[in-house]
């Protein structure tokens, strides 16, 4: 009866299912006792264990003694900062060296055309290709000393990773280019970094550097394509003083003028990653091989307890190369001598790609993850398939919320092994970055895809990331504690309320992941990095308490006589456990799910332009992929601008007008279209309000600026019922 009793208090889930069945049998048989008694002893002896934290979760950061009220990962010794984790891959060239060694000349990167399985490069192969890219590159008249930033302007394949290996090898700098800048764009950094040589991958990719070239005399003169072209972009190229070359004849040459290597030091540089600027040009951040190699560092060392990447790992990379969350997770890759396998260009043949390749490692974006969540919840179409949809959730949630990551449960084989199938059934690690995820759909996925999942938080002018969540915490809503490889504090945000001194404040950054400035702009450089070294991110953050949930990593154990069972006793921890929620931003910009920064003010100077808009406020935010606007049409020139478009009635029944609600969203993206918006930077949607925005209602300021935390606030219901009819 003692047993018993300490079984009904432990309330363990999966017994607890067994005694209701128990229950419908007829009492003290011999059968029922015998079945709980057998199921129970199976249950202790197989039942999964839990991930061992690298620290105590209740106490995940450290506030360092220099009266800043910074924080440093509890994971580092003392207050130095990680630069490196192998003392030989202190380079991104040194990176790929040992890759190479501990493979043992291995398979590297991987490709496949349609319906076809992978094909592999060796790591000594892509070595071998990179050098001859270099010396052609040098062959050119490149030089590290001189010429030496070089354009990628490619998707995501593996002689991407090739060219950017040939620039490290003999110290050249990559300058990433991507679609989303826009021709204007993109010649203005072929100007900026004076780039005379540019890779591409397509001929429509050349075709747009070339527009760029003959419009103003640019400083390009070699072109080279990764696929095929026509002799009219040789034509095209002649007339613009550019040469094409194909990348296969760009090897042959450099194979004929070899070079031997010139390797980087930690502190050059290794890329300029251009972030696509919201108002103005965009700012080119000079990153160094010390920054991407402690950014690297830092994510091995949180995670070298419980992933311990190895040589038979896998990586599907299919996020942008352009942007430093993908490369820093290639780094981690490359530096453990393990595979890239690359999607096909296709984002519509991902799914087929995962199941090809069947990836260990699986860095995601929250969009991706949105629709992963809906595709499984539109599957569970049934009133019984949601039940048991759900039913199998709460079991694996309470497995996750003691510390137990596993794909190998009954709830697995039985709802989640199809989800888990997609992804090609061997994914042990996932990691989300670029923007916030909501904890809704982190905690199912984490449930049911039964694998490590980490969020991150970042940007380029920290390399990548700067906090990360721990091994062993799972619960979702922050992005972590700081990571070994910087500090982060607080600073006073008094205009909006945030005081460091009660843990909220403006998140600023500082340590060897920090960037260098901007590109010959000493401006936006000083704005960006104080005196000091801090890098200001202009995100408020918050230091969170220790959460309601209780993990099991905080329990301690007392050993039952003469059961021998173990009750779990749960402590409270410390104040603060050192994580970071991100909850605003300091500047009225913002970014949408799939990572794209938005300035509402400059959308809304656009379409304030449309005769019938009197006013309107553009709303987006981390946990969406697109905008939306509320729309105060003008109450004198509206009933005029209707009726020359066949609709009549008062103002407000005009407003209540789905014709003349179309008509003014067709307006002003019109306008938007005309001023060079870019297609995520357009409403989706919109709503007219008949009311105007007011200092006496609260949605203005005594200077009549609009008052956009208290606009959102007021519009909330009308903002997630367009996001709602957007989704259907």
């Amino acid at each position: 009866m003692q047993a018993q009793e300490v079984l009904r208090q432990l309330r363990i889930p999966e017994l607890d299912e067994i005694r209701q069945y128990l229950r419908g049998l007829p009492a003290n048989t011999l059968m029922g006792m015998g079945a709980f008694a057998a199921i129970t002893t199976y249950w202790f002896a197989s039942r999964p264990k839990a991930l061992k934290p690298p620290c105590d979760l209740g106490q995940q950061s450290l506030e360092i003694p220099s009266g800043e009220r910074a924080r440093r990962s509890v994971l580092t010794d003392s207050d130095e900062l990680m630069t490196h984790y192998y003392d030989d891959a202190r380079t991104m060239y040194e990176v790929f060296l040992r890759g190479l060694r501990v493979s043992n000349d291995g398979p590297c990167l991987g490709s496949r055309k349609p319906n076809q399985p992978y094909e592999w490069q060796s790591y000594r192969e892509v070595a071998n290709r990179a050098e001859y890219i270099g010396s052609a590159l040098l062959h050119r008249g490149h030089s590290h000393t001189g010429d030496k930033f070089v354009g990628i302007f490619s998707q995501n394949r593996p002689e991407w990773t090739t060219s950017e290996l040939a620039c490290y090898t003999y110290s050249l700098v990559a300058v990433p280019l991507y679609d989303t800048l826009g021709t204007e764009a993109i010649g203005y950094i072929l100007d900026k970094a004076a780039i005379s040589s540019v890779i591409c991958d397509i001929p429509e990719k050349a075709q747009m550097i070339l527009d760029c070239v003959s419009k103003k005399g640019r400083t390009v003169k070699t072109i080279v394509l990764m696929e095929a072209f026509d002799s009219d972009m040789v034509s095209r190229g002649q007339e613009c003083g550019v040469e094409i070359l194909s990348m296969k004849e760009f090897e042959a040459l450099g194979k004929t003028n070899h070079k031997d290597p010139v390797p980087p030091k930690p502190e050059d540089l290794a890329l300029i990653c251009f972030t696509s600027g919201t108002t103005g040009n965009p700012k080119g951040a000079m990153l160094t091989h010390r920054n991407v190699i402690s950014n690297t560092a830092a994510f091995i060392k949180i995670t070298e307890g419980s992933l311990k990447p190895s040589t038979k790992d896998v990586l599907i990379s299919f996020l942008p190369l352009a942007h430093m969350f993908e490369r820093v997770v290639e780094g981690v890759i490359l530096i453990h001598g393990a595979r890239i396998g690359y999607f096909q260009g296709d984002i519509r043949l991902l799914m087929d790609d995962l199941k090809t390749l069947q990836p260990t490692v699986f860095p995601v974006v929250p969009r991706l993850l949105n629709r992963m969540f809906d595709k499984v919840f539109g599957q569970a179409n049934t009133p019984l398939k949601r039940w048991l949809l759900d039913f199998a959730f709460r079991r694996k949630e309470a497995e996750l919320r003691s510390g137990v990551v596993r794909k190998d449960s009954m709830w697995d084989k039985l709802i989640f092994k199809k989800v888990q199938a997609s992804l090609g059934g061997r994914v042990r690690l996932m990691i989300t970055g670029a923007a916030p995820v909501s904890p809704t759909i982190l905690t199912f996925l984490r449930a049911a895809l039964g694998c490590q999942f980490y969020e991150g938080y970042g940007q380029t002018e920290c390399t990548a990331g700067c906090t990360m969540s721990m091994p062993g915490d799972w619960t979702a809503g922050h992005v972590g504690p700081p990571l070994p490889c910087n500090y982060v504090k607080l600073v006073d945000v008094a205009e909006m309320n945030y005081l460091a001194a009660n843990g909220e404040g403006e998140v600023c950054v500082k340590g060897p992941n920090v960037f260098q400035g901007y590109l010959e702009d000493r401006e936006r450089t000083a704005e960006a990095i104080d005196q000091d070294g801090w890098l200001h991110t202009g995100d408020i953050g918050k230091w969170l308490p220790v959460s309601k949930t209780l993990m099991i990593s905080d329990y301690c154990t007392e050993r039952m006589k003469p059961s021998g069972l173990t009750l779990l006793c749960f402590s409270s921890g410390s104040l603060q456990n050192g994580t970071l929620k991100v909850i605003d931003r300091k500047k009225h910009i913002f970014k949408l799910a799939q990572g794209e920064y938005i300035a509402p003010e400059k959308i809304e100077t656009v379409y304030n332009r449309s005769d019938p808009v009197a006013q309107i406020f553009v709303h987006g935010d981390s946990l969406q992929a697109c905008l939306v606007g509320v729309v105060v049409p003008d109450p004198d020139f509206l009933p005029i601008w209707a009726k020359n478009k066949g609709i009549e009635g008062s103002y407000s029944d005009l407003c209540k007008n789905k014709d003349v609600k179309s008509a003014i969203l067709e307006d002003i993206l019109r306008l938007g279209k005309e001023a060079g918006l870019k297609s995520f930077e357009q409403v989706r949607d919109i709503m007219l309000h008949p009311e105007m925005f007011s200092v006496q209602n609260g949605l203005l300021t005594p200077t009549l600026k609009a008052k956009r935390v208290e606009l959102r606030s007021h519009f909330r219901d009308q903002i997630d019922e367009l996001y709602a009819k957007i989704k259907m």
